[in-house]
């Protein structure tokens, strides 16, 4: 997959959480932090980083950073996911399924940062393993990365949107289709036979 370019994107950071992690030397100890940051805007793009530094401002440019170099585009079927997937990381496995409009996020911890920030307003989110916030927003993005259109899936296995989804959901995908412009409207007459032009 080609890497899609940070700088085009008008991104938001958003910083998940912060650790601070000792280590014990002969002389003394060392003190250091990694922060757990996401960049999105909100249309569909994010990505999820992790800097460690002696400061938390340098770990947090490094997140960031970090983050802009892992940038995916998750296909949204309009607020929410196309289907549901699970994801894993290490200990931790994360649930997602599609819901209604005027659900919201239902989730917490890193999954609702990741998913707000990619835009998904409607979706049903579990935790299932480790309560852990680095694994479960790894398996967050898993489940991300595996989302793909119906479109797709149909192109790739050779079939039709017709033979490949019910007829309940085509029904539903046609009914939240927006209208077609006038352009379009013109264009189906022609095709049709009417040409658009009244018969003397």
């Amino acid at each position: 997959m080609p890497r899609i370019n940070a700088d085009k994107l008008n991104l938001e950071e958003r910083v998940i959480k912060t650790n601070k992690v000792q280590k014990t030397h002969k002389g003394g100890r060392t003190m250091s932090w990694n922060a757990l940051v996401v960049v999105g805007d909100g249309e569909g793009h994010v990505g999820v980083g992790l800097g460690k530094a002696r400061a938390v401002p340098d770990a947090i440019r490094k997140g960031v950073e970090d983050a802009k170099k892992a940038i995916i585009k998750v296909p949204l079927v309009g607020t929410t996911i196309p289907h549901e997937a699970l994801g894993q990381a290490d200990a931790s496995l994360v649930l997602l399924r599609p819901a209604a409009p005027g659900t919201g996020i239902v989730a917490g911890g890193s999954v609702r940062a990741i998913l707000e920030v990619a835009g998904v307003r409607d979706v049903l989110g579990k935790s299932l393993g480790s309560p852990n916030a680095i694994n479960s927003a790894r398996a967050t993005m898993d489940c991300l990365r595996q989302l793909k259109r119906a479109e797709e899936v149909a192109k790739l296995r050779g079939k039709s949107m017709e033979e490949l989804l019910p007829k309940g959901v085509l029904a539903a995908m046609s009914a939240a289709a927006p209208p077609p412009g006038p352009e379009i409207a013109e264009e189906e007459a022609v095709r049709l036979g009417g040409g658009g032009e009244e018969i003397a």
